[in-house]
């Protein structure tokens, strides 16, 4: 299959700027949880980090440029370190799934903000720049999910400003899974 990650990392830029438009179109972001493990299943290779991942174009193409190029600590390539983030980002998961369905079943309000890390609400409020009908529980799973991109391609970009452009990579939970 050809690589073509450098040519998708507008993928990453357009996904943070629908979520603008309207926070539900950030739902959309799903696919990137989903398509990496049908692709494995169905050809038992890693085709998605390999050559599909926008979020990887992005660091290839854009990090590359402010990239300081520090040795990576040993430990991002532990295993122990790496399940430590599989952990983290499948309790998040986890978090996404239960805070949405307790929206849905009215026993709590939705977020309508950005939070990083899953605890640490942004101060910053996402512009909305359509004004659309939606049940709360698409509002709170579209922050959720912009939320769980925003946090990774955050964590993402300092460390590959620091290290290699492409250290999420050697961490990031769908390489570790896949």
């Amino acid at each position: 299959m050809k690589n073509v990650q450098n040519e998708l990392l507008w993928i990453t830029i357009i996904f943070f700027v629908i979520g603008m438009i309207h926070i539900t179109f950030s739902i959309i972001g799903l696919l990137c949880f989903i398509i990496p493990f049908a692709l494995y299943f169905k050809y038992k290779k890693n085709l998605w980090c390999k050559n599909l991942c926008p979020r990887a174009g992005y660091f290839n193409k854009v990090v590359s440029k402010v990239n300081i190029g520090l040795k990576s600590p040993k430990l991002f390539t532990k295993l122990g370190f790496k399940k430590a983030v599989v952990i983290y980002f499948g309790i998040n998961l986890f978090f996404v799934t239960m805070s949405t369905i307790m929206v849905s079943l009215g026993r709590i309000d939705a977020i309508e903000h950005i939070r990083f890390l899953i605890v640490f609400t942004l101060p910053i409020r996402l512009p909305q720049l359509l004004d659309l009908d939606v049940v709360s529980p698409l509002v709170h799973l579209g922050y959720r999910v912009y939320s769980m991109m925003f946090t990774s391609v955050i964590i993402g970009t300092l460390l590959g400003i620091v290290y290699k452009p492409r250290t999420w990579c050697s961490i990031c939970p769908v390489n570790t899974l896949t």
